[in-house]
């Protein structure tokens, strides 16, 4: 199928405009020929995948900028960056307001 499609892709049979600005032109045909090959299944699996990684590098680079901070603090600044003051803000007095309970 990869073959194919850089084939159509050298004869011009296949236009499309690049996606992405660091990706070859070729690589980048062969990429969404996968993608539309995939099924819906297989494609929902790389979605998750790919939020995954991004919450999980989001994390660590917050942590590493902010070492001084406690884990829960940590959490509390990730929900900030991700969904604002407001609901940061409630998650922290939740987690206040569970570590009472606990103690």
């Amino acid at each position: 199928m990869a073959a194919e499609v850089i084939e159509y892709f050298r004869r011009g049979l296949l236009q499309m405009r690049t996606q992405s600005s660091d990706t070859d032109r070729q690589a980048e045909a062969v990429q969404i020929a996968l993608l539309r090959k995939a099924t819906v299944a297989q494609r929902f699996a790389q979605v998750c995948s790919l939020s995954q990684m991004t919450l999980s590098l989001s994390r660590r680079a917050i942590a590493r900028r902010n070492r001084h901070l406690s884990e829960a603090e940590l959490r509390v600044l990730f929900v900030r960056h991700l969904y604002g003051d407001e609901l940061a803000d409630g998650f922290s007095a939740y987690l206040e307001d569970r570590s009472h309970e606990e103690a």
